[in-house]
């Protein structure tokens, strides 16, 4: 396959500073849908967008807006009391996330967060925001993933079009010398851990390409063993000085930034493309994959 080729995912990743942009104008006509202060929650995804309801949750938690638990859909604990449940999907077909919604119907509130209108989704949950400007063609999730964390932020004060000043700074970053990498590891704290997650998810899903992530501390209880020269660590957001000096001393590379965490994930977004692209790969149709996960 050749070098030269744009794929899809190499223009859904470039336009996420306008997308920001648009999500800014678009959270205000939303905001009353989404989990209000005080409520007791959980969020809901499958794939990258389990990686956002965790991130969110943890924000939302950590913001002081009240208990805030995140389940991948098949997952959810049906024994616990909710006010309100939050699922995002990007295609509102996904199976798990459909038998959640039946189940909760006429139980406890649901919104969804999709960007499809007229999905199966938005026909059982109680609210629907569909956003769907953020759509994508590729399977592989980038832009539509950062807008909906993009969206959820901006209940915690976030400026999205500031934000999307950084994303421009990620989008001209040279990747050095990380797509020649042998292994990456994400390490992240707090919110951060699902964006670690989401980038190892990239490189898996667009390159075959094997990565993986871990909260930063537990980091040194057991995976530090694989870190030496030729692979990397890339940490999202700040981490312990005396656990960066840890990875130094492997030979490891190490990569960080001063950009918010959701900037700095554009960048493994353009890295997991470079990768595909080494092993003339298309992220776009990733082997094995769909849009969405429909189980028989």
């Amino acid at each position: 396959m050749s070098t030269d080729i744009e794929f899809h995912a190499d223009r859904e990743i470039a336009s996420q500073p306008e997308i920001w942009r648009q999500t800014a104008v678009f959270a205000p006509t939303v905001a009353h849908l989404l989990p209000q202060p005080g409520e007791r929650i959980a969020v809901v995804g499958c794939g990258s967008s389990w990686f956002m309801s965790q991130a969110y949750a943890s924000l939302r938690e950590a913001a002081g807006h009240g208990e805030s638990h995140y389940f991948t859909a098949s997952e959810y604990i049906y024994t616990r009391n909710y006010d309100r449940v939050l699922a995002i999907t990007r295609s509102g077909t996904t199976t798990e996330t459909i038998e959640l919604l039946k189940n909760l119907k006429g139980k406890v509130p649901t919104v969804v967060l999709t960007a499809v209108h007229g999905s199966p989704v938005t026909e059982l949950a109680t609210e629907s925001i569909v956003m769907d400007f953020a759509d994508e063609q590729s399977v592989v999730q980038t832009r539509w993933a950062t807008a909906a964390l993009g969206l959820l932020r901006t209940q915690f004060g976030t400026d999205l079009n500031a934000l999307a000043e950084e994303a421009e700074i990620a989008l001209a970053e040279d990747l050095g010398d990380l797509a020649s990498m042998d292994e990456i590891t994400y390490i992240g704290t707090g919110w951060t851990i699902g964006l670690a997650s989401e980038a190892a998810l990239k490189t898996r899903e667009a390159a075959q390409f094997w990565a993986e992530a871990y909260p930063a501390m537990d980091y040194r209880h057991g995976p530090l063993s694989i870190s030496q020269p030729g692979r990397a660590v890339w940490a999202f957001g700040e981490i312990e000085p005396e656990l960066v000096s840890d990875i130094a001393q492997t030979g490891a590379t190490y990569e960080s930034s001063t950009l918010d965490p959701m900037a700095h994930l554009i960048k493994a977004q353009r890295l997991a493309i470079a990768l595909a692209r080494v092993k003339g790969m298309n992220p776009d149709y990733p082997r094995n994959l769909s849009r969405s996960i429909i189980l028989k």
